[in-house]
């Protein structure tokens, strides 16, 4: 069975806690209408409230105690169908009906005591029914009571497991990036060593060994400060520099007023790396990467732009460009529910330009 876990998992063990506090509320206010009501109907036949409160007390006291034996039995056997149900609510009151009546009848026997008093089958009467009344109609508000819970808990579970399928979902996506990160990069490595450059090659592992440790710890639903996931990137490119050093050029405008900014880990991640592969990875002459955030009101803008060779400024990209693309994309698309987007696409001949729009966030 499967089990689940993490801070949206359904709160099960409270579940009987919130019914016990429910019903006690409940309770209460249903035997004080009661008591109110009765007092009120009495006072039209000449009953005097005050008079009759005492036994009135004693007697709702009782009948609310008996309700609270009926609505434990109705929670144990709550998993019965609702004509079940049914019946044994009918069968709850049937049995405890009597039992408010004769309450009432030696009630009124020791108040009238050491006066003789009669049995009225009338007035017995017209208790049971009372009686049977009101135990009914708590029986059947308590059922409706379990209803609600069950679908309420119901639900939690489906918000529970609908976070959970998100959650497997978004890391399925984000452990895509690293593997095709992690290719890449060796890739650059066995470039370095085939030209000879064994200890570029060596700090570009032992740099990689770093950004791996440090990427592999992140939670893909805990997002970062925009100057956090700058400085992973930092990181990114130490590894990049040691093949590019001399034709990658990178600028950053990010103003300090944004770096504060919340942003998905990594999400800058692919972006960076398409650039280099397909920018820098792809010319042999000099190559800018110009990396800018900025804020537009309730909105955070991020672009990522670099130069690219001539013969792949039409309007279709280089081939093997859009996986990384698609991938944040459709991060974007499951952590904000349709309100992050990103676009991409030829700027001017021979520059390209990918760009986030995000909600702003502050930290």
């Amino acid at each position: 069975m499967a089990t689940i876990t993490g801070p949206h998992a359904p709160a099960t063990a409270a579940y009987p806690d919130d019914i016990v506090r429910a019903t006690l509320r409940l309770s209460l206010v249903y035997w004080a209408g009661m008591f109110c009501a009765d007092s009120v109907l009495g006072y039209f036949i000449n009953i005097d409230p005050l008079e009759s409160a005492p036994l009135k007390l004693v007697l709702f006291g009782a009948g609310a105690l008996m309700t609270f034996g009926m609505s434990l039995l109705l929670f144990r056997l709550r998993r019965l169908s609702f004509t079940r149900k049914a019946l044994l609510c009918f069968l709850l009151t049937a049995v405890t009906a009597p039992v408010f009546t004769a309450i009432d009848f030696f009630n009124y026997v020791l108040c009238q005591y050491p006066r003789p008093v009669s049995f009225d089958p009338v007035y017995s009467g017209y208790t049971l029914i009372e009686g049977a009344s009101m135990l009914f109609g708590w029986s059947c508000l308590f059922v409706a009571l379990l209803y609600h819970f069950e679908v309420r808990e119901r639900e939690r579970r489906l918000a529970a497991i609908r976070e959970e399928a998100l959650t497997t979902q978004m890391r399925a996506l984000r452990y895509q990036v690293n593997p095709h990160f992690l290719f890449n990069t060796l890739n650059s490595i066995a470039a370095l060593i085939e030209e000879g450059a064994a200890t570029r090659a060596e700090r570009m592992v032992l740099s990689l060994s770093s950004f791996m440790r440090t990427t592999l710890s992140l939670d893909p639903m805990h997002d970062l400060p925009l100057a956090s996931e700058l400085a992973l990137q930092e990181e990114y490119l130490e590894i990049e520099r040691e093949r590019f050093s001399d034709r990658m050029r990178l600028r950053i405008d990010v103003p300090q007023a944004v770096c504060g900014a919340l942003v998905p880990s990594l999400i800058l991640q692919p972006l960076i790396e398409n650039a280099i592969k397909h920018g820098v990875g792809a010319t042999s002459g000099p190559v800018e990467i110009v990396l800018a955030a900025r804020r537009d009101g309730e909105r955070l803008h991020i672009t990522v732009e670099n130069d690219m060779p001539q013969e792949h400024s039409g309007p279709r990209p280089p081939t093997g460009m859009g996986i990384g693309l698609r991938n944040v994309a459709e991060r974007l698309q499951l952590r904000f529910q349709g309100d992050g987007r990103l676009w991409s696409g030829v700027i001017t001949p021979g520059r390209y330009r990918v760009a986030l729009d995000l909600p702003w966030r502050p930290s």
